[in-house]
């Protein structure tokens, strides 16, 4: 579900319904974020770049890990 789609659907909900919703996902995002647990983007692309960064070596002398490359190389030259 997307967040359009979320807040289409709450729009269709009475106001104190919308409100008691939000005041839940508030409440429990400061649960997270008190926990330390807050995940945000900016965490997210700093994981997925460490990750990155470990797996290069592997795919540059790792050629089983590259097998298939040679495929996709092929098929960009059939037409």
């Amino acid at each position: 579900m997307t967040r359009t789609d979320i807040l289409e659907e709450l729009g269709k909900l009475p106001a104190d319904e919308r409100l008691g919703i939000v005041e839940t996902a508030l409440h429990r995002l400061g649960e997270q974020f008190r926990a330390g647990r807050l995940d945000t983007a900016a965490d997210r692309r700093e994981r997925l770049s460490i990750a990155a960064d470990a797996l290069k070596t592997a795919y540059e002398t790792d050629s089983e890990l590259t097998a298939f490359t040679t495929l996709d190389l092929d098929a960009e030259g059939v037409e």
